[in-house]
């Protein structure tokens, strides 16, 4: 199974060194020196990591073969797959994989449903499960411990709280967003901006929940 872990961002430097968007709760374990990474566009790889740096709160891959800011900014914007045994699971209990995540039946705590994760969106303060209500009509959940209060895999749905407005007449219909978030690691966050993001600089700003 193939899960994307980052993004490269911009060249750093001369010396071929690129700035990435962490989409895992686990770059030690996916972007450590030495993984062999495929790439979406698959012509830009695959790609070997072979140093990796915290600077200024980002994170900075080198990669075998790009020795210079020419071949670093021609992979801007690739998105970097590691491979995943799908019977996999995070370290942390409270911890999940997207594709665990997806098309879990979104209910309140009395049963009322909600909707389906249908997509999950990866932003710097947290994460969002696109749900997708039964009249069609999407909302967006933020994945916090004070909203998202149970993940329960067996019986495949997720149990919120939510705030008012949050999926009434004054809900936030969600925006298209990129498809390919819907295969990153993920995580549930805690209640709200607190964590490293994409920064490559720790876990994604997250509760009880997870990513890879």
């Amino acid at each position: 199974m193939q899960l994307v872990v980052a993004r490269i961002g911009r060249a750093h430097g001369i010396k071929g060194e690129v700035t990435v968007e962490v989409r895992t709760d686990e770059p030690e374990l996916r972007l450590g020196p030495g993984a062999v990474l495929t790439t979406e566009p698959a012509s830009t790889g695959p790609l070997t990591i072979e140093t990796g740096r915290v600077h200024s709160g980002r994170l900075l891959l080198r990669f075998a073969g790009v020795s210079d800011r020419t071949a670093a900014e021609a992979l801007r914007n690739t998105l970097l797959i590691a491979e995943v045994d799908p019977e996999d699971m995070p370290e942390d209990p409270d911890e999940y994989y997207d594709h665990q995540l997806m098309d879990l039946d979104v209910v309140l705590a009395d049963g009322t449903e909600i909707g389906r994760i249908t997509e999950i969106t990866h932003l710097p303060s947290q994460d969002l499960f696109i749900v997708e209500r039964p009249d069609g009509a999407e909302v967006m959940i933020p994945f916090v411990e004070e909203i998202v209060t149970e993940i329960d895999l067996v019986e495949q749905k997720a149990v919120i709280d939510p705030p008012p407005g949050l999926i009434d007449d004054n809900a936030v219909v969600a925006a298209p967003t990129d498809g390919a978030d819907s295969l990153d690691d993920h995580r549930r966050g805690d209640d709200g901006p607190d964590g490293d993001g994409p920064d490559g600089d720790g876990p994604d700003g997250a509760v009880k929940g997870e990513s890879a």
